[in-house]
């Protein structure tokens, strides 16, 4: 059967022709959405990297950073000659929109790539210069007025503007990070206050051990992160060096002497308060990510502590008839498609999944830093992806544990005590005053018989009721105390 074609008249090539514009490249002519705020290598780029599925505008600080990096360059540009004001200004007003949130739909390619990120970052100087030509009255793609490489990216390479970018993104979701983090604090450091009298037994190497009090474990977890938290914020403060300037390899080509200075100036004055420094080697520090490795390990630590938090949470509240019992976590959903009744731990574990993805980040972070070589390291597209992702994680995974866990958590006062009592660790609390030898004797007797430690020390006339009651009072076994063997203090 012929094929029926249908001969277009030149109404309808010039209908279709005005819903693109033609862009050019060193690698030929590509035809863009007219309505596109990105030009010609973004589009390239969301052709060649179908990788992870995750665009750029997945993660607004990242654009945020970008935003601001341009700005700084643009201030610095124009103070040295190389751009005019009304350029400066288009730039600047577009870099503002770009930070309150807006046209980030435009942000398109895929956060893993090759190239060190040169997509990334020509996406954002196509982005800027067309929004830039709408502020001027031009179309997009008039790029004599405002041009991606010549304006937006002057005195600039990739090489010092993507991790510059990169920086200030992970530093402003570190402050989110933060906040998330210490709100996790107070809830666990609350749950502390409220269970500091409730007495319960200490394990270790999951034997029973001493007593202790259910305050003093919320506690502990609290103390934990409050110092993942200082040391957070402390290593943060690495991404708040840059390296503008540099260009290509830490050189300074293709800027202007002082340029360096200026845009650093200007950054801090766009930012304030902030402590933005360059870098005193930009050679090194251009093939140099020790800013990401140290904060990628720090996220590490901090969901290894955490998860082993939630391996205690779990531990507390196994049973509730055949476990520990000590604490109820909130019941969340039913926990078995086969067990009736069954209600599982499901926040503390997803949480623990969490950290192992983080953890697992980290590694890729520091194979990416290995793999730096020469004058750059082009592996830091995976490794941004990596710590962005890390560090939603953790916040996303913070504010679920606790607002569907531990605030929710309750205590199980009389199932606490009850363990204490009958523990053959509270024998230990006795040591002082009748002595080791006969400590281990009253502990084998109980374990063979099954009997408590107190009948036995009773039966035996070892100590009296008194003394017992006193040495086995709740507060004198948690702390530092001394009693004579009569049990006065």
């Amino acid at each position: 059967m012929a094929i029926k074609t249908t001969k277009k008249t030149a109404s309808s090539t010039a209908k279709e022709n005005s819903k693109f514009r033609i862009e050019k490249d060193l690698i030929g002519d590509r035809k863009i959405p007219e309505g596109a705020l990105y030009g010609v290598q973004t589009s390239r780029g969301m052709e060649n990297f179908n990788i992870s599925g995750v665009p750029m505008n997945r993660y607004p600080n990242f654009i945020k950073g970008f935003a601001y990096t341009k700005w700084g360059a643009a201030v610095a540009n124009h103070k040295l000659g190389l751009m005019s004001t009304a350029q400066r200004d288009a730039i600047i007003k577009a870099c503002k929109e770009l930070i309150d949130g807006k046209h980030h739909e435009f942000f398109t390619t895929d956060m893993i790539q090759g190239g060190a990120g040169t997509t990334m970052n020509m996406n954002a100087n196509e982005v800027i210069a067309n929004r830039a030509l709408e502020i001027l009255g031009k179309k997009h793609g008039q790029y004599s007025f405002c041009d991606p490489h010549d304006h937006v990216n002057c005195a600039q390479s990739t090489n010092d503007a993507y991790p510059t970018a990169m920086h200030f993104g992970l530093y402003f979701s570190h402050l989110e990070l933060a906040i998330a983090l210490d709100k996790l604090i107070k809830s666990l450091d609350k749950k502390g206050t409220e269970y500091q009298k409730i007495i319960k037994m200490g394990r270790t190497q999951l034997q029973d051990a001493v007593p202790m009090t259910l305050g003093q474990t919320f506690k502990a977890f609290a103390n934990g992160l409050k110092r993942e938290l200082k040391d957070l914020n402390k290593v943060a403060e690495e991404f708040l060096t840059v390296n503008m300037g540099a260009t290509a390899i830490g050189t300074g080509i293709c800027s202007q002497p002082g340029y360096s200075d200026l845009c650093t100036a200007a950054l801090n004055d766009i930012m304030k308060p902030s402590k933005i420094k360059l870098d005193d080697n930009l050679v090194f520090v251009t093939s140099d990510n020790g800013a990401a490795v140290t904060y990628s390990s720090s996220l590490k630590r901090l969901s290894i502590r955490v998860g082993k938090i939630c391996n205690d949470l779990r531990l507390m509240a196994s049973g509730p008839r055949c476990g520990l019992h000590e604490i109820n976590l909130p019941a969340m959903q039913p926990g078995s498609s086969i067990m009736p009744g069954k209600v599982n731990p499901v926040i503390p574990e997803v949480m623990n999944q969490t950290c192992f993805r983080v953890i697992g980040n980290d590694l890729c972070v520091t194979l990416c830093a290995d793999a730096a070589q020469l004058e750059l390291n082009v592996m830091e597209p995976v490794m941004c992806y990596s710590i962005f992702e890390s560090i939603d994680l953790l916040k996303n995974g913070f504010d679920t544990l606790r607002t569907l866990c531990i605030d929710g958590i309750t205590a199980n006062a009389d199932r606490c005590k009850k363990m204490v009592m009958d523990s053959i660790g509270v024998v230990t609390a006795l040591n002082p005053y009748i002595g080791y030898d006969n400590s281990t004797e009253i502990a084998k007797e109980a374990l063979e018989t099954g009997r408590g430690v107190v009948d036995l020390v009773l039966e035996k006339k070892i100590l009296t009721k008194a003394q017992l009651d006193k040495i086995l009072a709740p507060e004198n076994m948690i702390k530092p105390v001394k009693l004579d063997i009569k049990g006065k203090k």
